[in-house]
């Protein structure tokens, strides 16, 4: 049985809430047991699935919308096996006929110069979030933004690459995915100047609105990439929760005020590691882990022991 709010109420008690039963097809009142409607069709498919491969084999319809192909999905895809719907191999005759089919479909789908650019621009996107392992919604926010600059005309005297690589670091920030430009620009080959730059063209063309980064956001990535306990990524929130309180956080960049958090949480809960260690995971110099290390524990009033 199947609760669901419904648009119409029931006509003898005014509740919202019906149940659907499925198996003698009604759609029954919760409340007083009235019988609405009868009968009740489940408009799901006729075939059932007891695991992901199973539905996946049985599913008739095709592969969902994605804006991370240049035609959205929706072109037709030819078998590369050389096989009949029955599974029998085909002649020679036919698997020349196939190749030359499979040839033209794959023309037809990149017919002008700017569907070329833009099938390069998101293959290359799929290969730097794969590298990246980044998840599914950044990549589709990040082929969104990168159409939205080929609609604008953005691109022209920049480089694909380059506005790929912008567009992916703005879908990170928008949804909260931590990565740093240099990181999603390594990942591309792209310089972090070049990358700088395209991503501030596009924040001003586009005027988009992007998140600022907190220092809590790194901290779990710090945790995870230095295998540290979760005891410490409470700890090191914690401190960061009472600099925000006594605004010792403005005008500091998040990452080394995550790393320095982290080196005191490390340091007080006796799991030892260098700031050398966290200065390369943050991505910036000991100096500046040492230097809002300093800064916190002093603030903050923390006795570290080393």
């Amino acid at each position: 049985m199947l609760k669901s709010g419904e648009s119409s109420a029931c006509s003898e008690c005014g509740t919202m809430v019906l149940i659907r039963d499925y198996e003698i097809g009604e759609l029954v009142c919760d409340h007083c047991g009235f019988v609405i409607s009868s009968p009740l069709f489940n408009h799901g498919p006729e075939w059932r699935a007891f695991d992901t491969e199973q539905r996946e084999k049985r599913v008739r319809v095709g592969a969902p919308l994605t804006w991370t192909i240049h035609d959205a999905g929706l072109s037709t895809v030819i078998d590369w096996r050389d096989r009949d719907s029955s599974g029998r191999r085909l002649n020679s005759d036919q698997q020349a006929q196939m190749y030359r089919l499979r040839k033209w479909n794959r023309r037809s789908k990149v017919s002008s110069v700017s569907e070329k650019n833009l099938a390069f621009a998101l293959s290359e996107l799929a290969k730097v979030a794969f590298k990246l392992n980044l998840p599914r919604n950044v990549l589709e926010t990040a082929a969104v933004v990168y159409r939205q600059s080929v609609k604008m005309r953005l691109i022209r005297g920049r480089s694909i690459l380059g506005v790929a690589v912008a567009s992916l670091y703005i879908a990170c920030r928008q949804c909260k995915v931590i990565r740093s430009l240099e990181e999603v620009g390594g990942a591309a080959n792209v310089s972090k100047k070049e990358s700088g730059r395209n991503y501030r063209f596009l924040l001003r063309k586009l005027n988009t609105r992007v998140p600022p980064v907190e220092a809590k956001s790194y901290v779990s990535k710090f945790v995870n990439q230095l295998g540290l306990s979760g005891n410490v990524e409470s700890m090191a929130m914690k401190i960061l929760d009472q600099a925000v309180e006594l605004r010792l956080t403005s005008g500091r960049g998040p990452s080394g005020l995550a790393g320095a958090a982290t080196y005191i949480a490390i340091t007080l809960l006796d799991e030892r590691r260098t700031q050398g260690e966290i200065a390369r995971e943050a991505g910036v110099s000991e100096v500046t882990i040492r230097n809002r290390y300093k800064e916190l524990v002093q603030k903050l009033i923390i006795q570290v022991e080393l």
